[in-house]
């Protein structure tokens, strides 16, 4: 098993001092552990100030381009985490996941959390996928 972590080029950097992906390969499969994401552009401004479904497109992009990176797509998403600010928020990020995950949705785990560390983030998305061999 190798592990290898990283923030490939060509994405959004990452919010913080970590890398956006741990990718661990096992030999028959790798599996990409992709840190908690918030919406924010290359320069680190917010996106959709108060709009969830705009930072939930935003984040979601990011996340298709990390796992681009590492050979992989929505289709291997194995697991959603997701940590929002208001549940009453969440039918709007409801609505981008169904649009990008038809048919059978992957495992999902939601977290009301009273704020995230960057004032304004509605949420922060953290994903692990499978990629098949």
């Amino acid at each position: 098993m190798v592990m290898m972590l990283d923030s490939p080029a060509g994405v959004t950097p990452p919010a913080g001092p970590y890398s956006h992906v741990a990718r661990v390969d096992t030999g028959d499969a790798t599996l990409l552990f992709l840190a908690g994401q918030i919406a924010v552009d290359d320069d680190g401004v917010l996106v959709g100030d108060g709009d969830m479904a705009a930072q939930a497109r935003h984040i979601f992009r990011v996340v298709l381009g990390i796992l681009q990176a590492h050979g992989a797509g929505f289709a291997d998403v194995a697991h959603i985490r997701t940590f929002v600010t208001d549940l009453g928020m969440l039918p709007a990020y409801g609505t981008v996941r169904r649009e990008l995950f038809p048919g059978t949705p992957p495992a999902s785990t939601t977290v009301e959390v009273s704020k995230l560390f960057r004032p304004g983030a509605l949420l922060e998305v953290e994903v692990t996928a499978a990629v098949r061999r």
